[in-house]
């Protein structure tokens, strides 16, 4: 039902191509997840997300479970028919809300109390709530709930982090064997943290890998922090998780972060970067990233990026997508998200093909002389 086989390696760095097989199809790794929050990639549908190369997306269980609420979806046959898409689905437990809703949050040893962001009503989650919320959702694959400290460098609250994520695992574990584990088609992933501390994240890979799981990701990074302190975090986790699973980023990120942290072995990524930028009017190209409000696109003919596959560049002009975005048509956040989750899932195609062919590093050098923003 779940399976992970690595197909291909470098001879240089940890990189590596696989294929990660779920109920709802196959993934080539690595591979990039758009985030699709409430059950939607803002201003895409479900056939363009094909076209543009995603294969697997990312939903929040906590925005679903405020709005329309996991009961309704499950009514309406769960998420893969709730949102028209008939990929592998994974949502995240709502410990990044504990990060990025602290000021909406308590926290305490037996879980997170929330002020809904919608009605400002209260909402409990537990290792077990959170457990039974995905599985109403139906996701493919379901995170196990952890807390994401604010600060990577506090070693206080990232110790505190550290064992409350361990202890809510081995809860979530259990709720998730009492109902079929692996067989209920739902694949359980258990979350590293321990900031930038290489003692701390070695205890938590060690206290989550116990735990026969069918894959395991690292988390608190992207939470504010240097790429110097989030590739720390990723050096003192990655290595050591099982080569024989897939190992996922969570919220990273950009290029540079992609080939970084596929050299250290990094299979699964998922963030907001190219739809968010995509919405504040900034395209990525080979250039670097472009801010199409600048004066010097009003009259530039040109593509967003000569040679780009995706819909827009194949017909429009940087002036008119500057024209769209100084007029904030809502054509001109589309057209440039479209652009730059095609440029991410080709960056994706592009570095298994450099994995194949052995020359992973030559494209790593590319892309990190291509980041400035212009």
């Amino acid at each position: 039902m779940f399976r992970f086989r690595t197909e291909s390696s470098c001879s240089t760095t940890s990189a590596r191509t696989g294929v990660f097989d779920t109920p709802h199809g196959s993934v080539e790794t690595p591979a990039f997840m758009p985030v699709g929050t409430r059950a939607v990639v803002k201003g895409l549908r479900s056939e363009e997300l094909v076209s543009l190369g995603a294969r697997m997306v990312l939903a929040n269980t906590y925005h679903l479970h405020l709005r329309p609420g996991e009961d309704i979806i499950a009514e309406l046959g769960g998420l893969h028919t709730f949102m028209n898409w008939s990929g592998p689905i994974l949502t995240d437990s709502g410990g990044y809300q504990v990060f990025s809703l602290e000021h909406l949050a308590s926290i305490d040893d037996d879980g997170a109390t929330f002020r809904s962001v919608v009605d400002g009503a209260t909402v409990r989650f537990t290792p077990e709530r959170v457990m039974a919320i995905q599985r109403a959702l139906g996701a493919d694959v379901v995170m196990a709930f952890d807390e994401c400290p604010p600060d990577p460098r506090d070693r206080t609250r990232v110790e505190r982090a550290t064992n409350r994520s361990i202890e809510w695992l081995e809860r979530c574990v259990g709720a998730w064997h009492d109902h079929g584990g692996v067989e209920s088609g739902q694949a359980l992933f258990g979350i590293v943290q321990g900031g930038v501390f290489e003692d701390l994240r070695r205890r938590s890979v060690e206290a989550t890998c116990s735990h026969d799981l069918p894959g395991y990701a690292v988390g608190g990074v992207s939470v504010g922090e240097g790429r110097v302190d989030a590739m720390l975090a990723v050096d003192a986790s990655v290595p050591l998780l099982p080569a024989d699973r897939p190992r996922y980023l969570m919220g990273v990120g950009t290029p540079e972060d992609f080939v970084e942290s596929v050299a250290r072995g990094v299979d699964l990524f998922d963030c907001v970067t190219p739809t968010r930028h995509g919405r504040t009017h900034q395209a990525f190209t080979s250039e670097g990233r472009l801010n199409l409000r600048n004066q010097r696109f009003a009259r530039d003919p040109a593509p967003l990026e000569e040679g780009c596959d995706c819909p827009t560049c194949a017909g429009y002009s940087r002036a008119y997508l500057r024209h769209l975005c100084t007029t904030r048509e809502m054509l001109g956040a589309i057209l440039l998200t479209v652009h730059n989750l095609r440029t991410f899932h080709r960056l994706m195609e592009e570095i298994r093909t450099a994995i194949r062919e052995d020359r992973y590093e030559e494209l790593r050098a590319r892309v990190r002389g291509s980041q400035p923003r212009l």
